[in-house]
């Protein structure tokens, strides 16, 4: 049995990413205020959850579930590890720690790989659609607002092996519809895909502190005052 599970993602999730986009991380970066040191440790933290998400993917790849939804392209690690390189530097190994709040992200997703791991199509919702679409402003933005040349510490946003991103998506999102799940594993998917957003808001709460002590707390406030108009993406999926 498959069931409309895209769909079924974009509008479960709706609340979440709006949530999300709210943020004040997210607001001030949509803003074109980016501050290096904070996001070099968001990156150092997804450094370690792609890494967890792309292992447990290669050792699943052959799940009935996950196997449809198994494409090497989209790995984010090697392409971390270069801009993580250019952050920190050559020994950026020995730096890169990370969060508590990214440990938890980590130990979510190496728990359900190991219990239930249907579940994992949440997260490479989550994180892999929102790369190829929010993903794309983001980089524009952090080119502009760090003063990097092309291609300097945004790798993350690279996908050299999809020549067409907006045709991939469509793809993608085809694949996850041919998903061998009934109805009672596609709500668990969706209430999962609920928790990656909001463990990724957990790690941009976690950078806001960061970002104050960067820009001041008035700037900061002026920066994520509510509009009437919102913001557009986010990096996650929508």
């Amino acid at each position: 049995m498959s069931v409309n599970l895209a769909t079924m993602l974009k509008e479960g999730t709706k609340k979440s990413h709006t949530m999300a986009e709210n943020m004040g991380f997210i607001k001030c970066f949509l803003r074109g205020v980016v501050e290096k040191t904070s996001y070099r440790k968001l990156a150092a933290n997804l450094y370690y959850v792609y890494g967890a998400m792309e292992a447990e993917m290669e050792r699943l790849k052959d799940h009935p579930v996950l196997a449809p939804v198994y494409f090497p392209e989209l790995n984010r690690k090697a392409a971390l590890e270069q801009d993580l390189a250019f952050y920190y530097g050559p020994q950026w190994q020995t730096e890169v720690v990370i969060s508590p709040v990214g440990q938890a992200y980590v130990d979510r997703i190496r728990e359900i790989a190991n219990e239930r791991p249907e579940l994992l199509v949440a997260h490479l919702y989550t994180r892999y659609l929102g790369d190829l679409s929010g993903g794309q402003i983001l980089k524009k933005i952090a080119v502009t607002a760090m003063k990097l040349e092309d291609g300097e510490g945004t790798a993350f946003y690279e996908f050299e092996q999809i020549p067409d991103e907006k045709a991939f998506k469509t793809q993608y999102r085809a694949a996850m519809d041919t998903l061998p799940v009934d109805q009672a594993t596609a709500d668990a998917i969706v209430e999962e895909a609920n928790a990656a957003f909001g463990m990724n808001m957990k790690m941009f709460d976690e950078l806001e502190g960061n970002l104050i002590k960067a820009i001041g707390t008035m700037l900061f406030n002026s920066l994520t005052r509510r509009n009437s108009r919102g913001s557009t993406e986010t990096g996650l999926a929508t």
